[in-house]
């Protein structure tokens, strides 16, 4: 029989943790980034590409989804995996932070949240059952649960309300996902702990979790304009409030010292528009930082975007060259920045995979410090 959801951790070194997701469409390597494909696409690359750079797994937007193609239009074409050609593992978000956060006009209710698409105006309701639903037809591997993430700085009353509203949502999306008989049988479920900045409400919402029972558990609420300093100090209690047998997932993040701070806390999983928006916008990173291809500096520089990168933009093609297309809008510097991009961060997991196997994270976070200037 093939195997449904299965994570066993190979090496721990602190709180960092390297393991192995195994489903029935492939290995994920942890901890795992996760290009963001919004739309059926990671924005500017063919799927074989972001296989090439080393991804186990992308993740889909329920979302935009739901409103552009449609999930019962993606269903009857095949699913959203061979619609877009990518056969390996997909995390689908539940939609809920794109609807509070993209829509103009929104109502919430014990019920769900009632939404005008940002698209064309059309009137739509989502509620945890409505998302389990959308994420069954679009096929995916692993599904999230229906939350709301408030936006930073909220009060601590405002918090409070919207973690217990989360926690109930989460019950009623285990309900609904266990309805789907057939897409449980082969797919996974993920809780999402929310509590904003408060390590006790934090801790409610792990115990509330747990109780219903999760495949993994995300750590939502963050990257939400709090900042690195206090995400990290949420990350330095709210990863042990969670199974240790279980995946944990930081939502939404994001940088690479990000991510680095992150997996030495015991975070398994990320993803992030960041490194497909960047690409686009003529941003770099590299293991010396991030750099901006669109400086004039760049005009005749004869040397690759990062001289300790292999990927075969660094391999093949000049910072000068790179300059002058981005500089000219030409479709292929967004392509050639976006690939570099991935396979960057790509580079960077397994790194730290490589450090946790041989007891040497603490050495690698230390030495990453040392060079990397974020900006």
């Amino acid at each position: 029989m093939t195997t449904r959801f299965a994570f066993s951790i190979a090496a721990t070194d602190g709180a960092a943790r390297a393991g192995t997701i195994v489903m029935q469409r492939g290995e994920i390597r942890t901890p795992a980034f996760m290009p963001v494909g919004t739309a059926a696409t990671v924005k500017a690359m063919r799927p074989a590409e972001v296989r090439a750079a080393g991804a186990d797994i992308i993740l889909g937007n329920t979302y935009h989804l739901m409103l552009r193609p449609g999930a019962e239009r993606m269903a009857r074409l095949g699913g959203l995996h061979a619609f877009m050609g990518w056969d390996r593992p997909i995390l689908t978000d539940s939609g809920g932070y794109q609807v509070m956060s993209l829509s103009a006009l929104t109502r919430q209710s014990e019920e769900g949240v009632a939404f005008k698409s940002h698209l064309d105006g059309s009137r739509h309701m989502l509620t945890p059952e409505r998302s389990m639903e959308i994420q069954r037809l679009l096929g995916s591997d692993i599904v999230m649960a229906f939350d709301e993430c408030p936006p930073a700085g909220v009060d601590a009353r405002r918090a409070e309300a919207s973690m217990e509203r989360s926690m109930r949502w989460a019950a009623r999306s285990r309900a609904g996902f266990d309805a789907g008989e057939d897409h449980a049988a082969r797919s996974a479920l993920f809780g999402i702990q929310q509590g904003s900045l408060d390590e006790k409400l934090r801790a409610r919402s792990a115990a509330a979790l747990i109780d219903i029972g999760f495949d993994g558990y995300a750590i939502g609420g963050l990257a939400v304009g709090e900042g690195q300093e206090a995400m990290f100090g949420v990350l330095d209690f709210a990863p042990a409030q969670l199974p240790a047998d279980k995946p944990r997932y930081l939502m939404g993040v994001g940088k690479p010292d990000d991510l680095v701070g992150a997996v030495a806390r015991g975070v398994d999983m990320f993803d992030c528009v960041l490194p497909t928006r960047s690409g686009r916008n003529g941003q770099a990173f590299t293991w010396d930082g991030p750099l901006n291809i669109r400086n004039a500096k760049f005009a005749e520089d004869r040397g690759p975007l990062d001289a300790s990168c292999g990927c075969p933009v660094c391999t093949t093609w000049s910072r000068a060259y790179l300059h002058h297309l981005v500089r000219a809008g030409e479709m292929l510097g967004a392509m050639l920045m976006t690939q570099h991009n991935i396979h960057f961060y790509q580079h960077l997991m397994q790194a730290m995979r490589d450090a946790i196997a041989v007891g040497g994270f603490a050495s690698f976070q230390s030495e990453f410090a040392a060079r990397y200037r974020r900006v």
